[in-house]
C-alpha cells in the first residue's frame, strides 16, 4: 500500500483561523530538567500543548454545531477510519460556490467525498483567509441525500464565512456526516480507489479536533 499524508503539521504559533489563538507548544519537562529524575544518560521530553479544538488539520463531529450531538467519545472509531473514498475536482480558480452539480452522477453513498480546491496552496499566509471556496446549501443536502458518511475540504472553512450562517455544517452534522477542514495534498490522490482516515483523540465534551488524516492507495494507483 502507499499513504499520503493529507494534513497540515501543526507548530508552535500557527494561526488555522483568524480570530482563534495559535496553538502554544512547548516543554513541560525538558530533556535536561528529566536529568535530575533518571539514572546517568536516561532522558526524557514531557511535551505541553495549550491550544482550540479548531487547530490545523480537524474533523468536526454533531457536538460541535448541536448541543444534543455525538461528541468524539460517541462516534464510533469505524466512522474515521478506511473509508471508500472520493475526490471531486472543483478549482477556485473556476469559481468559489461549489453547488450540488459537482456532485451528480456520481457514486457517493457510503463514501468520504473529499472536495480539492486547491486553496490550502495558500496555507499559512494572509490569502488563506480571504474569500475561499465552499459548498453551497443545495449540495450539503445533496450530500446528505446520497447517503455520505464524511465530507472534507482543503480550504478554511466548508461553508460560506462572509456571513453568519453555517447551513453545510447544520444540514451535514444534524445527519451525523464528518466534516474534515483544512486538507491538503489532494493532488497527489487518484479521483477513486483509495481509502481515507481521519482519526481524533477520544474525548468526551468535544466537538472537533486535530486529526492526522491521511489515503491509503493501492499500489498500482
Amino acid at each position: 500500500m502507499k499513504y499520503v499524508d493529507l494534513s497540515h503539521t501543526v507548530y508552535d504559533g500557527l494561526v488555522t483561523y483568524k480570530g482563534l489563538p495559535a496553538p502554544i507548544i512547548c516543554d513541560y519537562l525538558s530533556r535536561e530538567a528529566s536529568r535530575e529524575r533518571y539514572a546517568p544518560g536516561t532522558e526524557f521530553q514531557i511535551g505541553k500543548v495549550e491550544m482550540v479544538a479548531n487547530t490545523g488539520t480537524y474533523v468536526d463531529c454533531p457536538f460541535h454545531r448541536y448541543a444534543d450531538g455525538k461528541d468524539l467519545s460517541q462516534v464510533g472509531v469505524e466512522r474515521f477510519v478506511d473509508l471508500n473514498a472520493i475526490v471531486i475536482r472543483a478549482s477556485y480558480r473556476n469559481g468559489h460556490e461549489i453547488n450540488a452539480e459537482f456532485f451528480k452522477g456520481k457514486e457517493l453513498k457510503d463514501k468520504a467525498v473529499l472536495v480539492y480546491t486547491g486553496w490550502d496552496e495558500f496555507w499559512d499566509t494572509e490569502k488563506y483567509f480571504e474569500f475561499h471556496p465552499f459548498l453551497t446549501e443545495d449540495a450539503a443536502v445533496y450530500l446528505r441525500d446520497s447517503g455520505v458518511k464524511l465530507v472534507g475540504i482543503d480550504a478554511v472553512n466548508i461553508d460560506d464565512t462572509r456571513g453568519g450562517e453555517r447551513p453545510v455544517h447544520s444540514t451535514l452534522l444534524k445527519a451525523e456526516i464528518l466534516i474534515v477542514e483544512h486538507l491538503c495534498n489532494l493532488t497527489n490522490v487518484p479521483d477513486e480507489g483509495f481509502t481515507f482516515s481521519a482519526v481524533p483523540p477520544k474525548f468526551k465534551g468535544v466537538g472537533t479536533f486535530p486529526v492526522r488524516a491521511f489515503a491509503r492507495l493501492r499500489a498500482e494507483s
